[in-house]
């Protein structure tokens, strides 16, 4: 038989990867319970020791006093006499009985109580115990701490629905407590009158400076609206109104009239410059004012008639003759006088024209400078406007503070807070004292909170693994087994017992739940192959030492061979060797002797007479190089003689994170067993080997929790059988050699719990 994942392996050096599913572990209510159960004795003893140091504090309490006394703060007695109720003092009630409480409670005021009853120096104040020397309140570390010591021990609280005030303090002696709130009481009210009184007077000088100050404005507003008054001459301002308004209109009709006019006169000038002389006189009816035009239209006339005379004489006479001279000197004295006519007519169009020119510019200039002033008076006229606003807004600030000034002077008096005693402050008779069971339930409860938090801070902290589904998930291997604590034997016991009945317990304990544990793993690893076939080769190997790997093995192979099988236990752990001490047998022949050559296998097997079917082969003397040998072909050829005699070969190796022995054996078996002792491995090093096993190609069968107390909480009933045992009437039906009972079959016990 060639072993499994040996170099002639088919899948040598591949690895083998877990395929089993972890199941989750999530936090649940049971999981809390169990977890409290488990840390139990951490809670009870938190709970115990805090209410011993309850009973402590309730029985050594310190005995105090408490005085107290009560006030009636109002805001005043008279709200029917005032003159504007609200004006300037006026506030909430409630928001003022705050106000109030927290002026009884200010340093300021207990500091005046302090040095009144002179509690600096006071022994009864100071517990008992009198300064070495004279305390001084100016000194600030001395009133900072009286005035603390003070504010600790005094209360100030407002009687519902009501306007009471009660003080309270509780001190060391009862005299002085009631001597406390009187104080307090007394220094309150005249702090109440003499804060209101220094108020009044601020308000009253605030307001003097103001009214000073309006005074001077009003009296400057009003003579700048005198001046401009003056200015204006308000008296006839209307009627100066009113005649810049007739001459603005006056002025604006001059103003079209002459700018028609010049139209006028420039058309008419402008026509008779242009036009011909010869047709001057039959145009004179177009020309604007041309109707005076006469003169010349006779004289034209005249001119022509005279021609036409000349022309028709000139005919039959001749132009010698005088009278043709004649006619020809008037006709040339009225030509001339025609154009003379014609000239002055165009030089009194034109200056028409510049005189229409003329007033028109100055009836303009009239115009716009009558609107400067008109504009000048409207400015001056808002000006005066602002004055007078100004003056009236002035004179009525003023007038209304002097009117506040008055009315805060006379309720001043009214508004004053009213403080009446309603009950002084009496001796008390009785200390007061905290209810003891009420103190031992507190400090009990207190420790039942600090344990339950301290319980879950250490199962937090806890790295080591305890329970099945933890494991599981770490190392996502499943659990082959839950071997439990063996039951050790009495000294008397032992006395009659052979070695290997002292460190086998499946031979001493059949009937055990570890024995049954055994069983159970002998179980599973058969069914464990997923080819149908049972492993031949196991390993039994841990992460550290001290899990329990030897006792696995040991109590193992002895299950194996009660089936009627050979077994051979092969202890390979070359460095610390413990098998064959367990089994009383010699170790100078063995494991490392075969390796070396010299000696065989069946020389070097020894049998155990008290487990037929099983022999065990010895590491033999420690090697000097034990890694070596157990990675040579000798040791793989070792292994395929023993499968050949043996129907099952077990090895034990080392720890895997101490020497990689156990990695390389783990490679040559058909089934590797991880041995996870109970509450000792963490799970950093579970997780650890397992990766190391894992990545180089081991066959993991799966993980065997070894040393489990089935009475921890979370293994608690994990036994189906934990109330069910073998029936004691027949002890003698037990075979040994077999590990079965004569009728195969349990029977129902009394009840008793079975002793592990």
């Amino acid at each position: 038989m060639i072993p499994y994942n040996s170099p002639n392996a088919p899948d040598a050096g591949v690895p083998q990867t877990p395929r089993f599913n972890a199941p989750s572990a999530d936090t649940t209510l049971s999981e809390a319970l169990i977890m409290l159960r488990k840390r139990k004795l951490i809670i009870i003893a938190c709970v115990l020791l805090s209410a011993g140091y309850g009973f402590y504090k309730a029985f050594t309490q310190i005995r105090v006093y408490e005085a107290f006394g009560e006030i009636e703060v109002r805001s005043g007695s008279s709200d029917e006499f005032r003159l504007t109720p609200g004006a300037f003092f006026g506030e909430d009630p409630q928001r003022k009985m705050l106000t109030e409480e927290a002026i009884l409670t200010s340093d300021s005021l207990l500091a005046t109580v302090a040095r009144d009853l002179n509690l600096a120096n006071n022994p009864q104040f100071l517990g008992g115990k009198a300064p070495a020397k004279h305390m001084s309140m100016d000194d600030s570390f001395v009133r900072q701490s009286i005035v603390g010591a003070l504010g600790a021990g005094l209360r100030v609280s407002q009687v519902p629905k009501t306007n009471l005030m009660r003080i309270s303090y509780v001190g060391l002696d009862p005299k002085l407590s009631a001597d406390i709130v009187n104080r307090v009481i007394e220094d309150y009210i005249h702090n109440s009158y003499e804060s209101r009184f220094k108020s009044s007077q601020k308000v009253s000088q605030w307001l003097s400076s103001q009214l000073d100050e309006l005074k001077q404005q009003v009296e400057t507003s009003q003579q700048k609206m005198l001046d401009l008054q003056k200015q204006l001459g308000v008296l006839g301002f209307d009627s100066t109104h009113n005649q810049i308004a007739t001459s603005l209109d006056d002025l604006a009709k001059a103003a079209g009239a002459a700018k028609l006019n010049r139209i006028i006169a420039e058309s008419r000038y402008r026509l008779l410059s242009n036009m011909d002389p010869n047709t001057i006189e039959g145009s004179l009816d177009t020309v604007p004012g041309g109707q005076g035009l006469t003169a010349l239209a006779t004289l034209r006339g005249n001119l022509s008639t005279a021609r036409a005379l000349y022309a028709q004489n000139a005919t039959t006479k001749g132009p010698n003759l005088p009278e043709m001279k004649a006619l020809k000197a008037q006709i040339d004295e009225m030509t001339r006088e025609t154009a003379e006519e014609e000239n002055r007519l165009l030089t009194q169009a034109k200056g028409a024209y510049d005189l229409a020119n003329a007033n028109e510019t100055q009836t303009n200039a009239a115009l716009e400078q009558q609107k400067t002033d008109a504009y000048k008076l409207r400015d001056a006229l808002v000006d005066y406007t602002i004055r007078q606003r100004e003056f009236e807004a002035n004179r009525t600030l003023y007038e209304g503070l002097q009117q506040k000034l008055r009315t805060a002077g006379i309720e001043s008096g009214l508004e004053a807070t009213e403080i009446d005693v309603i009950d002084p402050a009496e001796v008390p008779l009785e200390p007061l004292l905290k209810s003891n069971s009420n103190i031992v339930m507190t400090y009990a409860m207190i420790g039942l909170v600090g344990g339950l938090g301290l319980a879950f801070l250490l199962e937090t902290l806890d790295t080591g693994l305890r329970s099945i589904a933890e494991i599981e998930s770490i190392t996502e291997l499943p659990s082959l087994a839950i071997v439990p604590r063996a039951k050790r034997a009495t000294p008397e016991q032992l006395a009659s017992m052979s070695t290997v009945e002292r460190n086998i317990n499946v031979l001493t304990q059949p009937k055990s739940q570890f024995t049954e544990a055994f069983r159970s793993l002998r179980t599973a690893l058969l069914l464990s192959s997923t080819n149908g076939k049972e492993p031949k080769y196991l390993l039994c190997t841990s992460a550290t030492p001290s899990e329990g790997k030897t006792t696995v093995a040991s109590n193992l192979a002895v299950i194996l061979a009660q089936r009627g099988t050979k077994v051979l236990l092969i202890d390979a752990d070359l460095r610390r060797p413990n098998v064959h001490h367990r089994f009383g047998l010699n170790g100078k022949l063995g494991l490392s002797t075969v390796l070396s050559g010299q000696t065989t296998l069946e020389e070097s097997v020894q049998a155990v007479a008290e487990v037929p079917g099983l022999d065990i082969l010895a590491s033999g003397p420690v090697p000097p190089f034990p890694t070596e040998m157990l990675s040579s072909q000798t040791m793989v050829d070792l292994l395929k003689h023993a499968g050949e005699h043996y129907t099952y070969v077990l090895l034990d190796s080392p720890p895997i994170l101490s020497v990689t022995d156990g990695v390389l054996l783990s490679r040559q078996v058909d089934a590797v067993i991880l041995v996870v002792r109970h509450g000792k491995s963490s799970k950093h090093i579970v997780r650890r080997g397992r990766d190391l096993l894992v990545r180089s190609g081991a066959p993991m069968a799966g993980i065997v929790l070894n040393a489990v107390d089935l009475n921890a909480p979370e293994y608690y009933g994990y036994y189906g059988y934990s109330g069910y045992s073998y029936s004691s009437l027949d002890p003698a039906g037990w075979d040994a050699k077999s590990g079965s009972s004569g009728s195969g079959k349990s029977r129902k016990s009394s009840g008793k719990k079975v002793d592990l």
